[in-house]
């Protein structure tokens, strides 16, 4: 599924990337950041350091429009860290973006992060009684604080000192003047993965980063862990007790890039997988079996081969459509869809057709695919989703809408099928997607389908925990 008029689908929490002593580090974290375009296109950022001064470049937009050859050339030295953002309709602007970068009692300090801090607000409350003054809207700034408040002696208790105190789902990038430091959130819920380059480290979110730029995948950091690289030696600590992974499932689903493989499974073949789960599960006679693109190509991959099916791309996807556009004054039906998708009309017409998509969320866009499809000539519609039925808000650094706007938590299977005008709808369950997946479902968090929240949020559960509705105005980081 795609983004348009009424947000009707997540959005990604953002993506992180960082190179430790290599001669054109400011040049692989820029590419870094490209191959994790998908994980956030509101803005992106880049700081780097010569061991003595810090450099950054920060702009709104996509990765290629932020950066160009000067911009790369006046970010010096040997490391630098840097990150992709997706904001929520709340503010977008220059203060939230990141890495951000400070100096304090210590030195000079750069910082960037993938999630969400539940505690955040508690946390901010603390340190303004205690004198601390925040510059930017984001949870991200918080860390900076406690780090920079810590009384520890060293810089790694420092850093240990602050995390002991966080809540949620979160991957941070550190960069001081001749350290790079690495932490995952202690239930692994957001990824966080490590690479070396010849005699260089590099850290990122997804695998992906690693083959653009010729890096070995080295491993996932672990929950709960903090690296240390300095020089070329590398450190593994655990300053969070309590381990306990819960990695995100919808990463598989839809957020990571298909080409990248996270704990130890790739994430397309996870995904063709929940398509052949979902065969089993919900057969229907049907003449060929049609993605949304793109996140729904794999799983209708899988479920065409299991269902012995022909696969094909009934609707067909304009990649070159920007984030604004000039609507025609005369009122189109459905134009938001149109200007991303259109039926292949000689494919579709006196078909039964399987729809295959990643989830279901508000339900306008499936509802409106459903009819784009059934114009297009379409006999019958059976609409199977590659997820359990999205029911709850994410408050680990997901952009999902309150609860009560989620279809599935307000409507059974069979009266969202009746709204989005499909002729049946099933989606995969729990059991399914775990089999697909390849791994123990009480390792992962799916709290946006079940409920089940690893982080307590009990308390401080309110509107203002979702991204969507966070200090207003409103942020995602």
């Amino acid at each position: 599924m795609f983004d348009c008029e009424g947000s009707d689908h997540f959005h990604d929490e953002c993506g992180i990337f960082g190179v430790f002593n290599h001669p054109e580090a400011a040049n692989l974290t820029y590419l870094g950041l490209y191959s994790q375009q998908h994980r956030g296109q509101e803005s992106a950022g880049i700081v780097s350091t010569d061991g003595q001064n810090f450099y950054n470049h920060r702009g709104m937009g996509l990765v290629a429009d932020i950066f160009d050859k000067s911009s790369i050339k006046s970010l010096k030295g040997h490391s630098s860290i840097g990150h992709v953002r997706y904001s929520t309709s709340g503010e977008s602007g220059l203060r939230n973006c990141q890495p951000f970068s400070f100096e304090y009692a210590h030195g000079g300090l750069a910082l960037c992060h993938n999630g969400n801090i539940v505690n955040a607000p508690e946390l901010r409350l603390e340190l303004e009684k205690r004198g601390s003054i925040f510059h930017t809207t984001s949870d991200t700034e918080v860390v900076m604080h406690l780090i920079a408040k810590s009384g520890e002696a060293t810089m790694k208790e420092r850093l240990a000192s602050a995390v002991r105190k966080l809540a949620g789902g979160f991957s941070l990038l550190v960069l001081v003047e001749k350290r790079l430091v690495g932490i995952r959130d202690r239930n692994g819920i957001r990824p966080l993965v490590l690479g070396k380059l010849d005699n260089s480290w590099v850290l990122a979110s997804e695998t992906c980063a690693f083959d653009l730029i010729g890096a070995q995948f080295v491993r996932d950091v672990e929950p709960g862990e903090m690296v240390v690289i300095e020089g070329d030696k590398l450190e593994s600590l655990f300053p969070m007790s309590s381990t306990d992974p819960k990695f995100c499932v919808f990463e598989y689903v839809y957020f990571a890039r298909p080409d990248s493989t996270l704990e130890g499974v790739n994430v397309y073949q996870a995904r063709y997988q929940i398509g052949v789960e979902l065969a089993k599960e919900s057969p229907a006679e049907a003449d060929i079996v049609v993605p949304v693109p793109d996140s729904g190509v794999p799983p209708a991959m899988g479920y065409a081969e299991a269902a012995g099916i022909p696969f094909q791309m009934g609707l067909i996807r304009n990649h070159y459509v920007g984030r604004t556009f000039i609507e025609p004054k005369q009122s189109i039906r459905n134009f938001g869809v149109k200007l991303k998708l259109n039926p292949n009309r000689n494919l579709i017409r006196g078909k039964r057709v399987i729809l295959v998509d990643d989830s279901i969320v508000r339900g306008t866009t499936s509802r409106k695919i459903v009819e784009m499809v059934r114009s297009a000539g379409a006999t019958e519609i059976h609409m199977r989703i590659s997820s359990p039925p999205t029911k709850h808000s994410c408050f680990y650094g997901v952009d999902t809408p309150d609860e009560e706007k989620l279809m599935a938590n307000r409507m059974s299977i069979d009266e969202m099928c009746q709204a989005i005008g499909a002729d049946s709808l099933a989606f995969v369950s729990f059991e399914g997607m775990y089999r697909a997946v390849g791994k123990p479902r009480d390792q992962h968090c799916d709290a946006c389908f079940s409920g089940d929240y690893p982080v307590p949020i009990e308390g401080t559960r309110s509107p203002q925990l979702s991204l969507l509705k966070y200090s207003n105005p409103k942020h995602n980081d």
